[in-house]
């Protein structure tokens, strides 16, 4: 860490002008009486990439929160450059040059990127009138930086999840922050773009701007950080530099336990597969999907590999009746299928995990238990009312089954861990029994012990006889779920490999961008 001397235990105690760029002493905080931050201390110093790891519901995201000013502290101090602030909300955060790339988006979709972008914060013209023009200039100027090629004319709403996650990022630059938190900031980039990512830090970084970095992906903390601060049950458990600690302890210290290494893949014995269960033949559906054929077997796991806007998640919402297919046959177990709407795709037994767990997902001020029995709601009805003891025991039963850890089913799921609300929207769809089931990017922003179990969760339903479509930008966990690996560009099918074809990550990657003979 340039300019930085450390105690034993890991943490900075001087940086460049003699006080660390962030210091938060004894931080607690809590909602509805529930603890969440337990006395946590944490330092930053400038021009430092500071990796902040923990399971779901440590109190990573609401640390950092409540150095944004989201959520006020219950106790404890924050000083920034040496003094001490008070920060009760994200002005106060903006003004001490704090900016935060959240993991739930804070745009507004119905507005431009360039207007996201400079929200509040607008140039004006000497009329005092917004001056458009220029905010979409200064726009294209961060974006360019970035490397980003998006317009900044482009209305949000219309963007996928990875252009929208971009778009934050843009935001958050735009504020000329000296101090830039980045929570799951590549959940939704594929590798290409990650590596932009990647070299726009280490130059903010050599520009003395201090990085708060939450990543659950080890290998990319490794890549890109100086330290890292473990939480686990909302109280600091170490800080420690890279360079004296292994992956293995951080692991262990995420989960507490040690795990057994990355998932390995179960090759599964073509001639064992059954019955193909989803068909689809020249399937069209503008503007991203042109003319897809595939088939998936009963018992069988398919990758779908691409690039950010290669059409992935357009293909899996047209199979989910949300696009419209405009030419092309989809049978389900033989027969052509009518998946005009989500409605008819769930009755003809598939299911959707979207990709956006909070925008698509799920009902966010709704209660857990109700956000698990809405696909259920009609098989729960008594006259015109629900049952209610089978409605608690149906939502009870999920929540055991998918271990899902929540105190009160009837608190809302907006105030669940993001790995937590990922397996609400697991087990809500899981609980209608579908045939097929589509994943997209099911482990974003989700600690390294939810994603081994749902990795596993996977195999295990292709087991029993389902048949899965897995869509993920994290390589390794694709190549360990996937019987076959579809590659997906400019909207169509470019290759197909079986998983004993793929040697390792790299093929992959090359396969991707097209560069494999």
């Amino acid at each position: 860490m340039p300019g930085a001397a450390r105690a034993d235990d890991g943490t900075a105690t001087q940086v460049r002008g003699g006080e660390p760029a962030v210091l938060m002493s004894g931080i607690r905080k809590s909602f509805g009486g529930v603890p969440v931050l337990r006395g946590v201390d944490f330092d930053l110093a400038r021009g430092e990439v500071h990796a902040l790891a923990g399971g779901n519901g440590a109190g990573k995201s609401t640390l950092m929160k409540v150095l944004q000013g989201v959520h006020p502290a219950d106790e404890g101090t924050i000083a920034v450059d040496g003094r001490r602030v008070e920060i009760s909300s994200i002005h106060d955060a903006r003004a001490a040059g704090i900016g935060m790339v959240f993991q739930e988006f804070s745009l507004v979709p119905s507005l431009t990127v360039a207007q996201n972008i400079f929200l509040g914060a607008e140039p004006l013209r000497r009329s005092r009138l917004i001056d458009d023009r220029a905010a979409v200039a200064a726009a294209g100027a961060v974006l360019e930086e970035m490397g980003v090629d998006v317009d900044p004319r482009a209305v949000v709403g219309d963007l996928s999840t990875a252009y929208r996650q971009l778009t934050e990022i843009a935001k958050a630059l735009a504020q000329d922050a000296r101090v830039l938190i980045m929570d799951e900031p590549t959940a939704s980039l594929a590798r290409q773009e990650s590596e932009a990512l990647f070299a726009l830090i280490r130059r903010l970084a050599a520009r003395g701007i201090a990085v708060v970095y939450i990543s659950h992906r080890m290998e990319e903390v490794y890549r890109i950080a100086d330290r890292i601060t473990v939480l686990r049950d909302g109280t600091r458990l170490l800080t420690r530099p890279l360079s004296e600690i292994t992956p293995e302890q951080i692991v262990e210290g995420i989960v507490g336990k040690a795990l057994d290494g990355q998932p390995v893949h179960r090759q599964v014995d073509g001639a064992g597969l059954g019955a193909v269960l989803l068909q689809a033949h020249a399937v069209h559906a503008p503007p991203k999907v042109r003319d897809v054929s595939f088939t998936l077997h009963a018992g069988e796991v398919i990758g779908l590999a691409g690039l950010m806007g290669s059409g992935r998640s357009e293909l899996a919402r047209a199979l989910f009746g949300i696009d419209e297919v405009t030419s092309g046959e989809i049978s389900v177990r033989g027969r052509r299928a009518d998946l005009s709407s989500p409605r008819k795709a769930i009755a003809a037994g598939l299911a959707l995990i979207p990709e956006d767990r909070r925008e698509q997902g799920l009902v966010l001020e709704h209660s857990v238990a109700d956000n698990l029995l809405l696909p259920v709601l009609g098989e729960l009805r008594r006259g015109p009312l629900l049952h209610a003891r089978r409605a608690r025991e149906r939502s009870a039963d999920l929540i055991r089954r998918f271990a899902v850890k929540v105190a009160d089913p009837a608190r809302p799921v907006s105030l669940l861990s993001g790995g937590n609300q990922q397996k609400v929207v697991l087990a809500k769809w899981m609980g209608t029994d579908p045939d097929v089931l589509i994943l997209d990017e099911p482990t974003a922003g989700i600690d390294i012990g939810t994603k081994n179990e749902i990795v596993t969760m996977i195999r295990t339903l292709a087991a029993a006889g389902k048949g899965v479509i897995v869509i993920s930008s994290e390589y390794p966990e694709l190549l360990a779920v996937s019987d076959r690996v579809l590659i997906i560009r400019d909207g169509t099918i470019a290759g197909e490999y079986s998983r004993e074809q793929i040697a390792d990550e790299e093929f992959l990657e090359l396969a991707v961008q097209g560069a494999t003979s």
